[in-house]
């Protein structure tokens, strides 16, 4: 933390040693990085318990768990596009990752007065989301303001070890407090709220905007937008993303098909999402830099083969421990290979000025498509039975890898920021 107030040593003409670039990678970079750790403590000790809370506390059937874990990532994707150009058009990129983050935490004591009523957990978990999809798409674009092009893998790499450092702790805090309370998961709650609110704070005092640069008038526009939206490179990684989130089955049917497969116990359920961040954890800086080396498309076709092996192994040739080790290893690869990759593949093509709309975009395509995924893969559940559809989704992301090399190939090939940046201007 000590670092923040030093100039970055990033900027778009920067040029590090490789030996020395993870040191010098901004403090904004690594303050961010501690924002998130703190808060998805406070976000996976809910994601953790969610899921068996609802079906097997609340008694959901799988479609009806289906339509809230939807919800839970895509029912406000559009509010994301929408902070994400309010961010830019005002260039308050903190500010308003700042409310997301402060939504989110205020979320967590709405599931207090739930209950067990599914229409309020619904509502209070769209407000959740609300806050994630607010802030978001900021916190990516200071990423990338503070860092170098050519370490962008790199950055994000650093930031989703950081996030992953609290994913990994959430569910171990959660069954932490389920244990000392008898299983009160009214407690779990309170104690998210705390913690959530602990990572504002962290924000407030010690993230930096990046505001030395107005944009030029009108280049945060509706008429720049669409120009925006008509580049060729834009549109593939809209259209890549939306699809790989369509075939993206939610991390909640994942758990609960090991967890009646293994006929895990309830009381052990969240170290399942412990073991898929453990392997996150592991993997994320070293899978960035070998983006950064290799090619952030190599490392994205990568992490969705792995995604194919995750669905063909949950009704695959063996079980037990091997099962339960192989199966959260390559989930983790998954995550660590996609998540932040993608966005340090999408950085070099945005024009600094809508950069946090262009995020916003991709990640709004994303999160609209895995709320028809989450919904058509817990129907078909109930249809089809747990293990034809996941088979069937296993298929689906494989002939989706197909689509998203070809659709990404586009962008290896696309020009610098400065290309797309003039590119645009000609549009609007």
């Amino acid at each position: 933390m000590s670092t923040i107030d030093r100039p970055h040593s990033g900027g778009d003409d920067a040029t590090p040693s490789r030996r020395k670039a993870f040191f010098l990678l901004s403090g904004n970079v690594f303050a961010l990085g501690a924002v998130s750790l703190v808060t998805d403590i406070s976000s996976e000790m809910m994601t953790a318990v969610l899921p068996v809370y609802l079906v097997v506390g609340l008694h959901l059937s799988p479609a009806a768990y289906g339509v809230v874990d939807g919800t839970y990532t895509g029912a406000t994707a559009l509010l994301r596009l929408i902070g994400g150009y309010v961010a830019d058009l005002t260039n308050r990129r903190k500010f308003i990752a700042g409310l997301g983050y402060g939504l989110s935490a205020v979320a967590k004591l709405g599931m207090l007065a739930a209950g067990s009523a599914v229409g309020a957990i619904g509502a209070v978990i769209a407000v959740d989301r609300t806050g994630k999809g607010l802030r978001t798409a900021p916190r990516d674009a200071l990423i990338t303001l503070s860092t170098p092009p050519r370490l962008y893998g790199r950055a994000f790499g650093v930031h989703r070890t950081m996030d992953t450092i609290g994913a990994f702790a959430g569910p171990l805090v959660a069954i932490g407090i389920l244990a000392a309370t008898a299983q009160a998961y009214d407690a779990v709650f309170v104690a998210s709220f705390c913690i959530a609110a602990f990572g504002v704070l962290i924000l407030v005092l010690f993230v930096r905007d990046h505001r030395d640069e107005q944009p030029a008038k009108g280049a945060v526009s509706p008429r720049a937008l669409g120009g925006l939206i008509r580049l060729a490179p834009v549109r593939r990684l809209v259209a890549a993303a939306c699809l790989a989130g369509l075939v993206t089955i939610g991390d909640g049917f994942v758990y609960l098909l090991l967890q009646q497969r293994e006929h895990l116990s309830v009381s052990w359920f969240p170290l399942l999402a412990v073991g898929t961040n453990l392997s996150y954890l592991v993997l994320a800086t070293p899978l960035g830099m070998l983006a950064d080396k290799i090619g952030r498309r190599t490392v994205v076709l990568g992490g969705y083969t792995a995604l194919v092996l995750v669905y063909l192994l949950l009704f695959g040739p063996f079980g037990g421990t091997a099962l339960l080790v192989v199966v959260l290893a390559l989930y983790g690869l998954f995550y660590a290979a996609t998540d932040g990759v993608l966005m340090a593949l999408a950085g070099p093509v945005l024009p600094k000025a809508l950069r946090t709309t262009g995020i916003a975009l991709i990640q709004t395509g994303q999160a609209l498509s895995y709320l028809v995924s989450s919904v058509l893969f817990g129907l078909a559940w109930s249809l089809w039975g747990p293990e034809n559809a996941s088979r069937v989704a296993a298929g689906l992301v494989a002939v989706a890898v197909v689509v998203i090399a070809v659709l990404l190939r586009g962008i290896q090939a696309a020009g610098t920021v400065e290309d797309v940046t003039e590119t645009a201007e000609e549009h609007a």
